[in-house]
């Protein structure tokens, strides 16, 4: 495997066109055994659980018998493997050749889909969460898992990036979703993107992407970081421009206290659902008209 290469121009210009790209042996078989174990360890941790907490969000139908976490939260804080492995070489060349010298970490999860089961991701674009001063930010995921077209791919709309920012409020408060009876949005032309462990999927802050239910006897574990070059301020994140945090969150070069400004759609995510619904999924409940079936539909 290449150690810190950057991608092919090719590469670079399918993302820029399509927004988003699958880059392959991103990972060694020994960092995902690492990764999959502490995942292990900490899903584990869940069994007696009758509530989520700040790190483990249960899904539907956990039991003692069935342990079933859905998302493991902020997981560069949730344990030091998950940040760690964004300085492994060919990830970090990566991450460089498309967003710069500068790299800050915003957020980053596990999003677990157990066999035949898994809360579905409904449409939506990173950016209805987070808006910034300029759009150089990116979501990457490692699959834990081979990632197939039978056990809940990410689904991408090539070129939605370059589109409009679309409402992601249903019945008037922000659902961090798309409903599509009140914003008309056509998937037909969605791909699912899928990639073995030990690859990495790339998607861009404003592309329309969701994931269905697993719908296979296998597992699907996906650990997200999502990623900002170091000029790009947020807009809309409570407490977010504690200048101490902006270092402590770098995870390559410097932030810039010149933010570079782009003339960019943005929309505002208010007003707010909840002060409770703390987590995509739980915003995602208040959406109206769901795209996706729910997981009994799995069975």
């Amino acid at each position: 495997m290449a150690e810190a290469q950057s991608l092919a121009p090719r590469d670079i210009a399918f993302y820029r066109e399509h927004g988003y790209l699958v880059v392959p042996d991103v990972l060694r078989r020994e960092e995902i055994d690492e990764l999959r174990a502490v995942t292990d360890t900490m899903v584990n941790r869940a069994r007696w659980m009758t509530a989520s907490d700040d790190v483990l969000d249960l899904d539907m139908g956990h039991t003692p018998e069935a342990t079933r976490v859905r998302r493991i939260k902020n997981a560069a804080a949730a344990h030091p493997l998950y940040r760690r492995i964004l300085h492994s070489p060919r990830l970090l060349g990566a991450l460089t050749a498309l967003l710069g010298p500068s790299l800050r970490i915003l957020g980053g999860k596990v999003n677990i889909k157990a066999p035949r089961h898994g809360t579905p991701v409904e449409w939506h674009q990173d950016w209805a969460y987070y808006p910034h001063t300029n759009d150089d930010l990116l979501a990457i995921g490692l699959p834990l898992d081979d990632m197939g077209i039978d056990n809940a791919p990410l689904l991408v709309l090539p070129g939605s990036h370059k589109g409009p920012i679309h409402d992601h409020r249903s019945g008037g408060v922000f659902c961090g979703a798309i409903d599509r009876q009140e914003t008309p949005l056509d998937v037909a032309g969605a791909v699912a993107v899928t990639a073995p462990a030990g690859a990495m999927t790339v998607h861009h802050v404003r592309t329309v992407h969701g994931s269905d239910i697993n719908r296979s006897d296998r597992p699907r574990r996906v650990l997200f970081h999502e990623v900002a070059a170091g000029d790009a301020w947020p807009l809309a994140v409570p407490n977010a421009h504690d200048w101490a945090a902006m270092r402590a969150a770098m995870i390559v070069g410097e932030p810039s206290l010149t933010p570079r400004m782009a003339a960019l759609p943005v929309r505002m995510p208010l007003p707010e659902a909840s002060h409770t619904a703390d987590t995509l999924y739980a915003k995602q409940e208040y959406l109206r008209n769901p795209s996706f079936a729910r997981a009994e539909a799995a069975r």
